[in-house]
């Protein structure tokens, strides 16, 4: 019988394991005494990115010896967090981590880093407490683009919000993330408790800024004192970060238990490139960051709007076209030279130009190191991945490049292309006439919108809360309406060579 990855099995397990790795890879598993770890940090949105980013960090820190004090605990709020902390639970939080090189090698690592686990619905006040305890010296987050409740217009945090709603009517029993550290605070501050930072890891510019938004609206709903003492006393930091990572399929596990010799319910399967860079101003101290290759800097601005507009709004620029030909996975269609050269053709002539100076780094080399990590083919990166939750991407990625753009007088042709894509992919079948499952919140809205096309060429556009008044921009709609013509016409890859030509 396969055994499962536990504390007590490990020995056993990374023993067999090292045996049975493929010639050029490495197995790694904790060292370092995990039951005399304190959970300093309290992270929501323990998902396949954090396990294999700021987690991973800080499992190198402890594999060093330091950060002891500050490891981490999980907090969930949905309804499907419930089935992490039981997979996480019944391995004592282990898991293993596997970064695949596009030569096929591979660096495999047990993570010892995540030491608890609390499920935040079963027993709020609980959760609040864990929150309010004087261990806890930074709340961080991977909530998702959307998770902040911002709207994407007026930037503004939304109070109407059902559970936000909810939370403010009933303060005692939070249902969402603003509440439980919006009452954690409180305590900390009528106890005489330093706060703790928040920390924002998710794919939003100045996410810092969004997070303090989002967290000291919530509080001066409840109490105007409590918002001003969190808006002096409470920091939050800026943060970017960089690491493709797939959501786990049954095969990672499947590879683990026939590769490796043990069982893992969560594994994670990411690329071997990995960054973060965030601003060093925290609260109440943080782990040594800096010792393990994260970017402390004064301003993180540049790098987000980087990293954003180049990475993440390529991410859309080839997921819809790619969609709709038939492709599954993101480096098979980055291997098809015309989508490869529309993203190239996008980043030099659309993104590049909205970008700030990065210090040590060379936009033409970066663009060209996305398109090879794109066709990373042993990541097996899924084109629909891609394409999920589109209304929170968009508006945040690719949306504030056309609209610098249209400022300064730049070319927006290629970025209307896109946009005008995914309203093609969200009309819900390919160009084989299969079905698309269009993952996103607002899927019955922006389907709806799409379908819309032969009574009003723009209806896609005309949602202000997607993409304000680029309805109303002639030289943005021009490139849009032909665009989607074009798809409708000869299809997407056809699209892409008119676009290039």
């Amino acid at each position: 019988m396969t055994r499962r990855l536990t504390r007590d099995a490990l020995p056993e397990i990374a023993a067999a394991a090292r045996e049975r790795l493929p010639e050029g890879s490495t197995f790694s598993a904790p060292e370092y005494d995990r039951a005399g770890l304190t959970p300093g940090i309290v992270h929501f949105g323990v998902g396949g990115f954090h396990r294999a980013h700021q987690a991973r960090y800080l499992d190198e820190l402890l594999s060093r010896g330091e950060a002891r004090d500050l490891a981490i605990c999980g907090m969930g709020v949905l309804p499907g967090d419930e089935r992490m902390r039981d997979a996480l639970a019944a391995q004592d939080h282990l898991y293993t981590l596997i970064a695949r090189f596009p030569d096929g090698r591979e660096d495999i690592r047990v993570i010892g880093s995540i030491v608890d686990y609390v499920w935040a619905p079963e027993d709020p006040a609980a959760a609040v407490e864990r929150l309010a305890g004087e261990e806890v010296r930074i709340v961080s987050l991977t909530v998702t683009e959307g998770g902040y409740n911002i709207n994407q217009v007026t930037h503004e945090y939304d109070l109407t919000a059902d559970d936000v709603a909810a939370d403010l009517a009933d303060p005692g029993h939070p249902r969402t993330v603003f509440g439980l550290v919006v009452q954690a605070l409180r305590l900390r501050r009528e106890r005489g408790v330093a706060p703790f930072t928040i920390l924002s890891c998710d794919n939003v510019q100045a996410n810092g800024e969004i997070a303090r938004t989002a967290f000291t609206t919530h509080a001066r709903a409840l109490d105007p004192e409590l918002a001003d003492w969190i808006g002096e006393h409470v920091s939050f930091p800026h943060s970017m970060v960089d690491r493709i990572t797939p959501a786990t399929t049954d095969a990672d596990r499947a590879y683990v238990r026939e590769q490796l010799g043990y069982e893992d319910a969560w594994p994670v399967v990411t690329e071997d490139f990995i960054q973060w860079v965030m601003e060093d101003e925290f609260t109440a101290g943080r782990p040594a960051y800096d010792d393990v290759g994260v970017q402390l800097v004064e301003d993180v601005a540049p790098y987000e709007k980087l990293k954003l507009r180049m990475l993440n709004s390529s991410h859309q620029g080839l997921c819809y076209f790619a969609h709709l030909a038939g492709y599954h996975r993101v480096d098979e269609a980055v291997s098809d030279g015309r989508i490869a050269d529309f993203l190239r053709a996008y980043m030099r002539r659309e993104a590049m130009p909205t970008l700030d100076p990065v210090e040590g780094i060379d936009v033409e080399d970066y663009a060209e190191t996305l398109i090879r990590r794109f066709t990373n083919a042993h990541v097996k990166d899924t084109v629909p991945r891609l394409c999920a939750e589109s209304s929170d991407r968009i508006p945040k990625w690719l949306v504030p490049v056309i609209r610098d753009n249209l400022r300064d007088g730049g070319d927006v042709r290629l970025s209307a292309a896109i946009v005008a894509s995914w309203a093609r992919y969200a009309e819900g079948t390919d160009e084989r006439g299969e079905p698309i499952d269009v993952v996103d919140h607002l899927a019955d809205r922006v389907r709806a919108a799409a379908g819309r096309r032969e009574e009003d060429e723009l209806a896609f556009l005309r949602d202000e809360d997607l993409f304000g008044d680029l309805a109303e921009q002639p030289r943005f709609t021009e490139g849009y309406a032909e665009a989607l013509r074009s798809l409708h016409e000869v299809g997407s890859l056809r699209t892409l060579e008119r676009l290039l030509d």
